[in-house]
């Protein structure tokens, strides 16, 4: 059984991506019909169309326009999971008219509200009106049996309709059908580097060949893997941390290169099949950057540029080829909610740019 909104969100691919739209803002509490009008019309004014960003430590999933301006949100603030509020969301994509969103939970201290931990341990689909219209994992119930899941920190809607999860705390990622898990790599609650083992995997993508792409964070490497459970291809090293260190994510370009937050190196590099490295961008480097930033996600846009999810100096950046900076969102080093602020942004893509990552709509 795939997911009942598979064919709408199909359907809602014909008439294009995004919520910049004067539709979205009247019904968003966010923004007036006038202010929705005026902030579709920045955005495909500016340099690329609206960004989806996962504000981990504000409990809140925000679109933004190219000025700055939050046009959709969902995640009430609470650190309590709800049906309207999140708990330190790691991952969110626009599928259509919905978005999903991996509702992670906080570590103990993360956050002013969690003097201990918060647990969410949700993967959600909520619609343009923040309705919860498919959920898989219970409210701030951490587990491995049927719909439990532990620290859920990436999800990727797949074009059957099922929804490929990177379920952490339980060292696995598991492909769920519905309710039900009809595919599985890592072993459920066992870390390790033997065969079908994980340890603290962070991010899954499936690739165009039918393989899955795993950024395996606790083991310093980066896995290729077949649906028959085979590494096909690595990166990194175990025992290595030079090579990478802690990979936060992982996706492949259509160049057939690799693009990989080394978050613990805090830096993002492109490798080849053969393992050079074709671009590197350290983070740490920026001027007026924390010491140790440990960037999360990095994505490869149509324009060729990287857009960066800086965690600890809680911005998101967009850098051309050169490595020049073109576009930021929130204030380097400062954590906050205001006007253009974020709270340590753990993922932001740009709605329907799905380079190098699963596209839902497109056939695999």
């Amino acid at each position: 059984m795939t997911l009942r909104i598979s064919t709408h969100v199909r359907s809602l691919a014909l008439v294009g991506f995004g919520f910049g739209t004067l539709a979205l803002a009247a019904c968003s509490g966010g923004a007036s019909s006038q202010d929705g009008a005026q902030a579709s019309d920045e955005a495909l004014r500016g340099h690329h169309a609206n960004v989806l960003i996962s504000d981990q430590f504000n409990n809140r999933v925000i679109e933004v326009d190219s000025r700055h301006h939050v046009v959709w949100s969902f995640g009430d603030g609470s650190s309590v999971a709800g049906p309207t509020s999140i708990v330190a969301p790691n991952d969110a994509e626009r599928i259509g008219d919905y978005t999903l969103i991996s509702a992670t939970g906080a570590p103990a201290g993360s956050e002013p509200s969690c003097t201990d931990a918060c647990a969410d341990n949700r993967v959600l689909i909520v619609d343009r009106y923040g309705s919860i219209v498919w959920q898989y994992g219970k409210a701030g119930v951490t587990g491995a049996s049927k719909n439990e899941l532990n620290a859920p920190v990436a999800a990727t809607y797949l074009p059957n309709g099922h929804v490929l999860i990177t379920d952490q705390g339980n060292a696995r990622v598991i492909e769920v059908d519905g309710s039900e898990i009809v595919w599985q790599f890592g072993t459920t609650g066992t870390t390790g580097t033997d065969a079908n083992q994980l340890n603290n995997p962070n991010s899954a993508e499936l690739l165009r060949n039918g393989n899955v792409l795993v950024a395996d964070e606790g083991n310093n490497r980066v896995l290729e893997i077949d649906h028959s459970h085979h590494v096909v291809w690595s990166y990194g090293d175990p025992a290595n941390t030079t090579l990478l260190s802690g990979p936060a994510f992982a996706s492949r370009l259509p160049n057939g290169n690799t693009l990989i937050s080394d978050s613990g190196n805090n830096r993002i590099v492109e490798v080849t099949r053969g393992g050079q490295i074709a671009f590197t961008f350290d983070t740490s480097a920026r001027s007026g950057s924390v010491a140790a930033p440990n960037p999360t996600r990095a994505m490869r846009l149509k324009s060729g540029n990287t857009l960066i999810s800086d965690q600890n100096n809680h911005q998101v950046i967009e850098v051309d080829h050169t490595g020049k900076i073109v576009f930021t969102q929130g204030a380097i080093g400062v954590a906050g909610k205001g006007f253009d602020k974020l709270n340590a942004p753990y993922d932001a893509k740009v709605i329907g740019d799905f380079t190098g990552i699963t596209d839902p709509f497109a056939a695999y």
